[in-house]
Formats: C-alpha cells, sequence, structure tokens
C-alpha cells in the first residue's frame, strides 16, 4: 500500500492528484501545515520535516516532481508516462521540473512572507510574485500550440505546472493570468482526479492555515 503524507494544498498536492488519475490504492495521512513545527512526531517519518513524504514498500520519496514521475513510470504504461522513445520525453521531464523548480519556489517566499512572516519582507514577495508571473509566459506559449503542456494530451507534466497555478489561485495570483491560462486552469480543475484529490483532503489551504 502506498502512504502519502500531505498537507492541504502543499506540494504533496501532486503526487495525491497523480495516484487518483492513476487508480491506486493509497493511504493518505493529513497533517496540519507547517508540520515540521505543529506535529512533531513527523519527524520520525521524515526527518527533513517538509511535505511531501511517501512510502512504496521499500522506496521512500520526498520530492513532489519526483514523486509524480516515480509514479507515472513505475506504475506504466499509462498517460501520465511518456516513454523514452517519444519526440515529447525531454519536454515531459523539462514540463515536470519547470512546475516545481520554477513556478512554486518563488511562490513559496510570497507564501513565507504575507502569510507567515507579514511586516518582514513584503518588498521580497512582491518580487518573487512578479518573477512567478514572468516565468509563467512560458506556459502561455507551450499552450499557443495546444490545450495540454506536450505529447498532445494530459500527462504528469499539466500536474507538476496545474499544482503550480493552484498555488497562484490560493496566494491571489491567478488575478493576472492570461486568457490561455485561466482556460488551462478551468480544464484542470474539471478533472475528476483533480476534484477526487480535493475531496480526499478535506479543506483547502486557507482553512488548514486558520485551523
Amino acid at each position: 500500500m502506498i502512504e502519502l503524507w500531505h498537507c492541504p494544498d502543499a506540494r504533496s498536492f501532486r503526487p495525491l492528484w497523480a495516484l487518483e488519475e492513476l487508480g491506486l490504492d493509497y493511504e493518505l495521512h493529513l497533517l496540519p501545515f507547517p508540520p515540521r513545527a505543529r506535529e512533531p512526531a513527523y519527524l520520525e517519518i521524515n526527518p527533513l520535516g517538509t511535505i511531501p513524504a511517501m512510502k512504496d514498500g521499500e522506496t521512500f520519496m520526498t520530492e513532489s516532481a519526483g514523486i509524480v514521475q516515480y509514479l507515472a513510470t513505475r506504475y506504466g504504461p499509462n498517460e501520465l508516462a511518456v516513454p523514452v522513445d517519444d519526440p515529447a520525453y525531454g519536454a515531459w521531464v523539462n514540463w515536470l521540473h519547470f512546475g516545481e523548480a520554477t513556478l512554486t519556489f518563488p511562490q513559496t517566499l510570497v507564501l513565507r512572507y504575507r502569510r507567515f512572516e507579514p511586516g518582514k519582507a513584503e518588498v521580497v514577495a512582491d518580487d518573487y510574485a512578479k518573477w512567478f508571473l514572468s516565468r509563467l509566459r512560458h506556459v502561455d506559449r507551450a499552450l499557443a500550440k495546444g490545450d495540454w503542456l506536450c505529447a498532445g494530451r494530459f500527462t504528469a507534466a499539466d500536474i507538476s505546472v496545474g499544482y503550480a497555478l493552484l498555488l497562484a489561485h490560493s496566494l491571489k495570483l491567478d488575478e493576472t493570468f492570461s486568457p490561455a491560462i485561466k482556460a488551462y486552469w478551468e480544464r484542470l480543475k474539471a478533472r475528476p482526479a483533480f476534484l477526487a484529490a480535493k475531496k480526499a483532503q478535506k479543506m483547502d489551504l486557507s482553512e488548514a492555515l486558520s485551523s
């Protein structure tokens, strides 16, 4: 049984969404955010104290995009993965990691300095919000070619980038989304597996932070 440790709308939403897309059985452990401060026992599972953490037999992983890639390839063949001999394979891997390294990273600083440490570095938060929105233009360019990022269909790459859009929505950075990205976000959040993942986590980020 796959086990996933998760906080509502945190990076762990990526593997949760992937598990639902793949129809895999899993056990979900819901934690308060941030777990390293509010659930000290979690450090026994993941000494880093970060979310996500996933166990699959002897496999233990903590990187959200890496877990999505693992699930898509370990439990293939499936529509989430792009085979290595497919011309879109390189784009698929690149988008998987672009979603985290390029789009989500700057938003974590917005979250920190606007939600957790207000009054300390709002200028930093504003700068990284602009950084995120400037990098989002790359998604806009990709969507000019079709409804999804690569391979002509929904893949794990869309989960990775889609989570960044979910976080942007939570941080109210979605107000300046382009029409193409707004339409893409609507397609993503209408997927049955996205809705199932939302239902499984029981609450949204705003509710989790106020609880």
